[in-house]
């Protein structure tokens, strides 16, 4: 990543958790002032630990469902990459009610402040989980269809918000579908913990893994650094063609659980031999889950100039080693 000549003042909300985390560090790497907003319910102190030090970084502890906390961290900010929310699409299923107030009350609250202090663009989380029902693939931001969670809905209703914000207050606003992310820094642990690492964390327990349904619904993974490069292009944009919208942020390639299993498999055994001989066991569906996921990418391509270099097995083979060193 080549340094920036221009240092900006950027916050990035959620900035403890696994996302969250990586943009610090790579916005740090680059030379930028960045202010980290989490309240530690679902990141952790040891994923920003190293940053402390760091002049250019501060941490403030609280809650974007706090107004003021959330004025006091965009006080001076440039650019704000909103990361906070509660993921998951079961959480979302077991309690909307706080789903809810995180992801959409606490998203309002950081339009309100960062449109307050004029803030230059807003760059927030959105999900894939917005297409729902809709059964065409590629996955186009233009066509979605009915929401099949909780989860789903507030990450709709973001999307909703920032574009009224854009046209009534005249903010800058992007909003990032992300699909399926992983890599370093993902926590196997906890009721809610995401597909990739919990399977990692299962096979280097010798345990076996186990797959909702019957291994064919497919997945876009996309790997932590695509993501990174998506937030920086979205930060540095000067095209006013490509603001005030959504972008896919995938790799375009689509994967079973199956696949991602193997793949694992492959990998893992190169440190452990016995992985490779591990059998997958097989659970109920879950509900609100979507069969097939795919994104069209030409959209970031042409108005972001995205260029994503990790497919799933090179995410893989470096999520991999990560999680080898660090479980």
């Amino acid at each position: 990543m080549q340094k920036l000549q221009i240092m900006y003042n950027i916050l990035v909300t959620g900035g403890a958790g696994f996302i969250g985390s990586n943009l610090c560090e790579a916005l740090l790497a680059l030379g930028h002032r960045v202010v980290c907003l989490d309240n530690f319910s679902t990141g952790h102190r040891h994923n920003i630990e190293t940053f402390l030090s760091n002049r250019q970084f501060k941490l403030i502890e609280g809650d974007i469902r706090n107004l003021a906390t959330c004025r006091e961290a965009v006080e001076g900010i440039d650019y704000v990459l909103h990361q906070a929310a509660l993921g998951s699409v079961p959480r979302s299923i077991n309690d909307p009610i706080t789903s809810n107030e995180v992801n959409i009350s606490g998203f309002l609250n950081m339009l309100v402040a960062a449109r307050d202090t004029k803030v230059k663009r807003f760059i927030y989380a959105a999900s894939s989980s917005t297409y729902g029902d809709s059964e065409s693939l590629p996955k186009v931001e233009d066509v979605i269809g009915r929401p099949l969670s909780p989860y789903a809905i507030t990450k709709y209703v973001n999307e909703l918000y920032a574009d009224v914000f854009a046209k009534t207050y005249g903010m800058e606003c992007i909003g990032l579908r992300y699909f399926n992310v992983f890599g370093r820094r993902q926590d196997p642990n906890g009721a809610y913990a995401a597909v990739i690492p919990l399977f990692v964390k299962q096979l280097l327990n010798n345990e076996s893994p186990v797959i909702n349904g019957d291994g064919e619904y497919s997945r876009d993974f996309t790997y932590i650094d695509n993501v990174i490069q998506m937030n920086l292009l979205a930060m540095q944009t000067e095209d006013k063609q490509a603001i005030n919208t959504v972008y896919n942020t995938a790799y375009g390639e689509r994967n079973t659980l199956l696949q991602l299993v193997a793949n694992l498999k492959e990998f893992l055994s190169e440190y452990n031999p016995e992985v490779k001989d591990i059998e997958v066991k097989y659970g109920p569906y879950r509900a609100g889950d979507i069969p097939h996921s795919l994104a069209s990418i030409d959209k970031a391509r042409k108005l972001l100039g995205y260029d994503p270099r990790f497919s799933l097995r090179d995410g893989l083979k470096e999520a991999v080693k990560w999680y080898v060193n660090n479980l």
